[in-house]
């Protein structure tokens, strides 16, 4: 399938952009020619707001593989998919539990939902809203921080100006990329990542990609044959 030619246009000035502002980006852009910044949410089951925060929630504290086994158990309950917040409400916590969500996973997650089904939250407004005041929404909520809502901004809100700095794997691509002698705090990484607005989610999703995946080179052309090389009639 093409690409979305609004988005190649899109992609095409954040690159330019974040190559002017940073050396180091740079750098890593022009590695990695190839590199497609949404291809590791097609690895995803589809998600709304509300999934979205449940897929960062189970993932609080689990290692990648750790999360996505929780997931498949919990997608199996509820027939391949996620539930959606009514449908999380109606199940036993115990079958939860025994999916791999801990107690406190669990009334985070429930506790989310009934302010989705009572009306005290809605998705759609929530959708609407600018990074901040959703941000504010959603961490009132016990067990949602900063960074379980940042995830979800990127995943099912595709918000282009997300940085995760309480992600420890994206302050270690920090750390490797910049060169730097200790693992920078979060402030640290939201100074570094200043340079970087409004692309930051694109910038995040290279300094994932250099730090778990290798560089894709540019194959050089084939040579052209010399002339006596060509076939005669």
């Amino acid at each position: 399938m093409s690409e979305d030619p609004s988005r190649a246009e899109w992609l095409q000035q954040a690159r330019s952009y974040l190559r002017s502002a940073d050396p180091v980006l740079a750098r890593l852009i022009d590695d990695r020619p190839a590199f497609d910044p949404r291809a590791w949410m097609s690895q995803l089951p589809p998600m709304d707001l509300y999934g979205a925060l449940l897929f960062q929630v189970t993932g609080q504290q689990l290692s990648v593989p750790a999360t996505r086994r929780t997931l498949a158990r919990i997608e199996a309950l509820f027939g391949g998919r996620l539930p959606a917040p009514a449908e999380l409400l109606a199940t036993d916590p115990g079958q939860l539990r025994e999916a791999g969500l801990s107690w406190r996973k669990i009334s985070t997650l429930r506790d989310l939902a009934e302010r989705l089904s009572d009306g005290r939250l809605n998705q759609d407004v929530l959708s609407s809203q600018p990074d901040d005041e959703l941000m504010a929404e959603l961490t009132a909520i016990p067990g949602i921080g900063p960074w379980t809502v940042q995830g979800a901004l990127i995943i099912a809100l595709g918000r282009e100006d997300v940085v995760l700095p309480g992600d420890l794997a994206l302050r270690k691509a920090v750390q490797a990329a910049y060169h730097l002698d200790h693992l920078p705090t979060q402030q640290e990484v939201l100074a570094i990542a200043e340079k970087w607005r409004p692309y930051r989610s694109l910038a995040t999703s290279y300094l994932f990609s250099a730090a778990f995946e290798p560089a894709q080179p540019i194959q050089p052309a084939e040579p052209a044959p010399p002339p006596d090389s060509a076939p005669r009639r």
